[in-house]
C-alpha cells in the first residue's frame, strides 16, 4: 500500500523564490528556495483509502485545498534544495504509510512473581525486627 516519490513526481510542482539565509550577495539575485506543491484531492495515483490516511496524518502540512506543501531554503543551490524537498516528501510518504505492529500481552513470568515475593518477605522480615517488643 505504499507509495513512492518516484510514482507522483509526475503530479509535482516545484515553485522556486528567494531565501534567507547565507549567501552572500548571491542571495539577493538566485531564487534558491523551493516549495513542492502536489494536489492530494486532485490525485488520481492514490486511492480514497490512501487519500484519507494522507490528509488525516499530514493535515498542517496540506492546505485547504487540499494541496502538500513542502519547503525547503536549507542549501545554497536550487538543486539542494529541490533533492531535500523530494527526500523530506519520500520520508513523510513513508511515516505516513507505514503500519505499526500491535504489541501482544505476554504473561509476568513465574520466576518473576516468586523473586518479587521473596523480596517482599524479607523487607517486611527487616521492618518486623526493627519493632520494639512492649
Amino acid at each position: 500500500m505504499g507509495l513512492s516519490v518516484h510514482q507522483v513526481l509526475s503530479e509535482i510542482s516545484f515553485r522556486t523564490s528567494r531565501s534567507g539565509g547565507k549567501g552572500g550577495q548571491n542571495v539577493n539575485k538566485v531564487s534558491s528556495k523551493v516549495e513542492l506543491n502536489w494536489n492530494i484531492q486532485a490525485s488520481s495515483l492514490i486511492t480514497d483509502e490512501q487519500r484519507e490516511t494522507l490528509l488525516n496524518k499530514l493535515s498542517h502540512k496540506i492546505t485547504k485545498d487540499g494541496v502538500l506543501q513542502i519547503i525547503s531554503q536549507t542549501h545554497r543551490t536550487q538543486l539542494g534544495n529541490k533533492q531535500l524537498v523530494l527526500e523530506k516528501l519520500d520520508e513523510l510518504l513513508e511515516s505516513t504509510f507505514k503500519v505499526v505492529k500491535k504489541r501482544k500481552e505476554t504473561k509476568v513470568p513465574k520466576g518473576v512473581k516468586e523473586r518479587r515475593l521473596l523480596v517482599k518477605k524479607r523487607k517486611a522480615e527487616i521492618k518486623k525486627l526493627r519493632r520494639r517488643v512492649d
